[in-house]
């Protein structure tokens, strides 16, 4: 190629599918031996991942990365904003925290993030053959569109070509498509090349009267109908809105060995930290949303990360959840806190230079003898060492603010390249850490999941199991998709 190749995926709202069509599409190429690179300018997500440089970018682009076969990079997701409450969010430009905004400000801020977002496209196209780039929303979102960056305003600044998606199974997608090409400007619906309908359900033959229907009445070229790809569960979503379905997998099953239940904090964060768990055929994991109680009969409740610690914990209370977790202890279960979840589970936890808001300080649970100040440095970074209760190797990430101390950190629950990390509490069944992706370490997962069950086995490998979706997903997309028809409108730009 003559030069860099590159081709956007616009849809016609959120959570069509553009993310795993971008994955699928990263793994598909990646096999027909060219250098591709994910790049999405602009995510909103509390699901994130830690690059290799210290950086923090969203799930789906480190998902992306590794469909590539290239570690992540702070340069794939210059912008992402993390939700902190209704309004406002953490804005991380370029791998690092630029500060906190309003819904207001953002839109105010957004031109001038333009130049960091074109600066982070050009460093990956510079060493790519290939660079498939992800919207966010959807471009007929013309109330946003004053310095939009995540759509039609970096297509435009960039120069390259759109894909449309839309989603048939949330139903309109004729309307979708034809109304998005409705609202965009003349010189953006010039970029618009082509459009994709996913998430299909039943016999495409009888949807090829409304492809012929799209393609008249947009003039865009149809590039293909993708059938619903039911193992798109088994790879990490991109946002909590996938909780708020069934289509992930989590939930109560009667057959499980092992029943693991988790409270559905409003700004929950990294759930992805579950997965592993989820994938076991004897582990059930049941997310709860406040108007629940913790199940009574679970073996190991688990605290989750948290972008807002004490928003979250004063929600937690709100719910009743802090009378259900002191009931499952007395009845001699489990509980594990990650991060946020860890913090959670100390006496205090303090914020004098209000970071996450106006309220200072809160009591904690009290379930761990251990207390938490936030502060204004991010830990970023790469980790891996030991289990001390089982001896197991961990590897994953810590994403966190503020330090935890206290007697119970003398009973750390692992040790990460030399130094300790975490709590356990004296009798042994409340436990905390920092560690994110700490279940896809294998030999731990299975250690761990016998403190709850000595009879428990299984031969289950995470890793090894994302990477065959990944495949299957390339495979799927192959089959259904115009791929070489993308990869030209790629390099004709």
């Amino acid at each position: 190629m003559a030069q860099p190749a590159a081709i956007m995926f616009q849809g016609t709202g959120s959570d069509v599918g553009k993310s795993l069509i971008v994955a699928g599409l990263c793994r598909a190429f990646a096999r027909k031996g060219l250098k591709v690179r994910p790049f999405k300018p602009q995510n909103m997500s509390n699901n994130a991942a830690v690059t290799a440089d210290g950086g923090e970018i969203g799930r789906a682009q480190a998902l992306q990365a590794r469909a590539c076969g290239v570690p992540p990079s702070r340069h794939m997701n210059p912008v992402l904003l993390k939700p902190q409450s209704e309004t406002g969010a953490q804005v991380i430009v370029q791998g690092e925290i630029f500060g906190n905004a309003k819904a207001a400000d953002y839109h105010r801020l957004k031109p001038q993030l333009l130049a960091k977002v074109l600066e982070s496209y050009r460093l990956l196209r510079a060493e790519a053959d290939l660079v498939l780039v992800e919207g966010a929303g959807s471009p007929a979102e013309v109330n946003l569109r004053q310095g939009d960056i995540a759509n039609m305003g970096f297509a435009l600044a960039a120069a390259i070509p759109v894909v449309l998606v839309g989603d048939i199974d949330r139903g309109g997608v004729i309307a979708s498509l034809v109304g998005t090409k409705a609202l965009l400007a003349p010189q953006e619906a010039a970029r618009v090349k082509g459009f994709l309908i996913n998430k299909f359900r039943g016999d495409l033959a009888l949807f090829a009267d409304g492809v012929k229907a799209i393609a008249e009445k947009t003039g865009f070229d149809p590039l293909g109908v993708v059938p619903w790809f039911d193992a798109a569960r088994d790879l990490p979503a991109e946002d909590a809105v996938a909780l708020d379905g069934t289509h992930q997998g989590y939930g109560a099953r009667a057959d499980a060995a092992i029943k693991v239940v988790v409270p559905q904090l409003p700004r929950i964060s990294n759930f992805d930290d579950l997965d592993p768990l989820r994938a076991e055929p004897g582990v059930s994991v049941e997310f709860v949303t406040p108007e629940r109680a913790l199940p009574g009969d679970a073996d190991l409740i688990v605290l989750p990360g948290s972008k807002a610690t004490i928003v979250d914990l004063i929600a937690f209370r709100q719910a009743g959840w802090d009378i259900d977790l002191k009931a499952h202890i007395r009845r001699g279960g489990k509980v594990l806190g990650l991060c946020g979840g860890y913090q959670m589970l100390g006496l205090r936890v303090a914020d004098p230079q209000n970071i996450e808001g106006p309220i200072g300080e809160l009591p904690g649970l009290g379930l761990l003898n251990v207390k938490t100040t936030l502060t204004p440095k991010k830990t970023l970074v790469e980790v891996q060492g030991t289990d001390r209760a089982t001896g197991a190797a961990v590897k994953g990430y810590e994403m966190h603010i503020g330090a935890t101390a206290g007697a119970d950190c003398d009973r750390p629950m692992l040790d990460l390249g030399g130094r300790p990390d975490g709590a356990t509490s004296a009798d042994g069944r409340v436990m905390g850490c920092y560690l994110h992706g700490i279940f896809a370490s294998d030999d731990f997962r299975r250690a761990f999941l016998k403190t709850l069950k000595p009879d428990f086995a299984s031969d289950l490998s995470f890793e090894s199991r994302v990477d065959a979706t990944l495949d299957a997903l390339a495979d799927h997309l192959e089959r259904h998709v115009a791929v070489d028809r993308i990869l030209e409108i790629a390099n004709a730009r």
